[in-house]
């Protein structure tokens, strides 16, 4: 900050009536119904079920593919649930994606569903 910025900096907050003294808070017109009061989309849950066909690593090669944001550690986690018990939930998320998924995971030869999630 160079020497005259930083003195005219001290007259404003020493003087009468100086912003310090008395500042003015706005807040934008935020009408009602906006986009803020908007209903979220329902969840649904992406299941991967358990087949006897295709190989661990495989799996993981497509949920890494398919889902977004699915790190290593989730993607194998998520194979490992599903080779133990049966099925395993890959992701929660919004219908239009949860479908997508499902899709994509299906054309790559997994066993994959949905269901609304709560």
């Amino acid at each position: 900050m160079a020497a005259g910025s930083r003195k005219q900096l001290h007259v404003v907050a020493a003087g009468k009536g100086g912003l310090l003294d008395n500042p003015t808070i706005t807040t934008p017109n935020i009408e009602k119904g906006t986009e803020s009061s908007k209903k979220k989309p329902p969840i649904y849950k992406v299941m991967l079920h358990n087949d006897n066909y295709n190989r661990r690593e495989y799996v993981v090669k497509i949920l890494l593919k398919t889902v977004e944001g699915l790190t290593v550690d989730d993607a194998v986690n998520v194979m490992q649930e599903a080779h133990e018990t049966g099925v395993a939930m890959v992701v929660a998320c919004a219908q239009d994606k949860a479908e997508s998924y499902v899709e994509s995971m299906r054309l790559n030869g997994l066993i994959a569903s949905m269901e609304p999630g709560h």
